[in-house]
């Protein structure tokens, strides 16, 4: 399997199990409240985390390394929370495919500007008429699932 074949692989499975995430956050949240779900769900990646790559790598250095580069680089950390805090609050409320709609609808919108400037250090990709179009259908899409 291609490098490429597997990325996208890794997207998709990491897609169904955004939605399996939405649906058990809502439901741990409403058992126990939205900011003990997501501590629970943060305390519980942690753990795997860590286990994973102590058996990866044998070694927590390159966690020393991450925390002592440049802060910017720590907002996936703090994205994480804010999108597990957003689903479990959400995902009860207006249900799990309106909650994925929004999210990606917006993740497609931020990241084609990101894109559109190289922010981050990425490379730069233009905004053409077709990927603007079919992010504005994106949004399109997901208000449309509000509707019941």
């Amino acid at each position: 399997m291609s490098s490429t074949a597997f990325a996208a692989l890794l997207a998709f499975a990491a897609g169904l199990g955004g939605a399996v995430q939405i649906a058990v956050q809502g439901r741990l949240g409403e058992r126990v409240g939205s900011m003990e779900a997501v501590t629970t769900a943060a305390l519980v990646g942690c753990t795997i985390a860590l286990a994973v790559l102590l058996l990866a790598r044998r070694s927590l250095a390159g966690v020393g390394d991450a925390v002592t580069g440049p802060k910017w680089q720590l907002l996936g950390g703090v994205m994480s929370v804010f999108i597990v805090l957003a689903i479990t609050v959400a995902g009860p409320r207006i249900g799990i495919v309106a909650t994925s709609a929004f999210l990606i609808a917006a993740q497609f919108g931020l990241a084609a500007v990101i894109d559109r400037y190289g922010w981050f250090g990425v490379e730069r990709v233009p905004v053409t008429w077709a990927r603007a179009v079919g992010i504005a259908l994106l949004v399109v899409g997901a208000a449309l699932t509000l509707r019941r």
